[in-house]
C-alpha cells in the first residue's frame, strides 16, 4: 500500500470536517476575518497558494503549519509557531493551512514521518523530557536558529532520540525503529520511545498490505483477526482512528480465547500510537475494559 501523503494519526478529512470546515471559513468571510493574520503569520487557500506562498518563498523562507479544529497538538504547537514568526520579525513567515478545507492542498505539502516526528517531540516536551541541551536556541536566540519552526534533533540529550528524528526525516522507518527500541532498552516504557516506535511500526504495517484485497478479506470473514487488524492498520494509516477502535472491539465482542486475545493485544498496540490522555484512546479503553471485565 502507498504510503498516504496527507496521513495524520489525529483524524483524516472526511465529509463533516469539509463542511466544518467550509462553515468556519464562510463565518470568517463574513466578519471579513479572511485577510492575513499578520504581517508574517496569514491563512492561506488552495486557490491562493501560489501566490500567497510560491511566490513568498522566492525571498524569504515560508513555513507552514498545517492544522486542523479537530487537532490537539495542532492547538498546542500553532500559538509557539506565531509567536516565533512575530519574534522573527520576517526573518521567516508562516504560513497557515486548514486541512479540512484545503484537502488537496495539505496532501501534497508535507511528508507524513515528519508530521509524526513533530508530534513525538512535542509530547516529549510535554512530559518534561529536557530540550535545552547544547545547540537549543534559547528565547534570545536569533530567530533563524530554527529554520523551519522545528525542534532540532541536538537539542535533545538523549542521543537515540536525535538518531529516531534524523532516520526519520530522511524516510529510514527501519532505522528509525531500532533508535526507539535501543531508547526502550535503556529506558523500559520511556513514552516518546513506545508512542514512536508504534507509530512506525504501523507504517511498516500498513505499508505492506495490499489495501483493496485486505478490505475484501475483512469483509468476508468478519470474525477473522488477521483480516480485521490489517483493515484497522489502514484506517489508522488513513486517519480514521475512532474506525479503526470499533472494528477490534467489534472482533474482542464477537470472539472468545487466544483470538479474543490477539485482537486486544493488537488494539493495545494501537493505543501506543497516541500521546498519553488521548481522549478517543480514552474512550476505546473504557469499552475495552467493559467487554473484558
Amino acid at each position: 500500500m502507498q504510503q498516504p501523503r496527507n496521513f495524520s494519526l489525529y483524524g483524516a478529512v472526511d465529509l463533516s470536517a469539509r463542511q466544518a470546515a467550509a462553515q468556519r471559513q464562510q463565518a470568517s468571510a463574513a466578519d471579513d476575518q479572511s485577510a492575513a493574520r499578520s504581517e508574517y503569520v496569514f491563512d492561506v487557500t488552495e486557490a491562493a497558494f501560489e501566490t500567497d506562498v510560491l511566490e513568498r518563498s522566492r525571498t524569504v523562507p515560508v513555513v507552514m503549519d498545517l492544522w486542523a479544529e479537530w487537532c490537539g497538538p495542532c492547538k498546542q504547537l500553532s500559538p509557539v509557531l506565531e509567536k516565533l514568526a512575530e519574534e522573527a520579525a520576517g526573518a521567516w513567515l508562516l504560513a497557515k493551512v486548514d486541512v479540512d478545507a484545503n484537502p488537496q492542498l495539505s496532501a501534497a505539502l508535507e511528508s507524513q514521518v515528519r508530521q509524526w516526528l513533530s508530534q513525538v517531540l512535542q509530547v516529549a516536551q510535554q512530559i518534561g523530557l529536557p530540550d535545552a541541551g547544547e545547540g537549543q536556541p534559547g528565547p534570545d536566540a536569533p530567530e533563524g536558529d530554527l529554520p523551519g519552526g522545528e525542534p532540532m534533533a541536538d537539542g535533545f540529550r538523549d542521543p537515540e532520540l536525535a538518531e529516531a528524528q534524523q532516520a526519520m526525516e530522511r524516510g529510514d522507518l527501519d532505522g528509525a525503529a531500532a533508535a526507539f527500541e535501543r531508547m526502550l532498552a535503556t529506558s523500559p516504557g520511556n513514552p516518546v520511545a513506545t508512542m514512536g516506535l508504534a507509530r512506525v511500526n504501523l507504517f511498516r504495517r500498513a505499508d505492506s498490505y495490499d489495501q483493496a484485497q485486505a478490505r475484501r478479506d475483512a469483509a468476508a470473514h468478519p470474525d477473522d483477526v488477521d483480516a480485521q487488524a490489517r483493515v484497522a492498520d489502514i484506517d489508522m494509516v488513513q486517519g480514521h482512528a475512532e474506525e479503526a477502535f470499533n472494528r477490534l472491539l467489534g472482533v474482542i465482542r464477537r470472539t472468545s480465547g487466544e483470538d479474543k486475545n490477539r485482537a486486544r493485544l493488537h488494539l493495545l498496540g494501537l493505543f501506543e500510537a497516541f500521546p498519553p490522555g488521548e481522549p478517543q484512546v480514552n474512550k476505546a479503553r473504557a469499552t475495552l475494559s467493559s467487554l473484558l471485565f
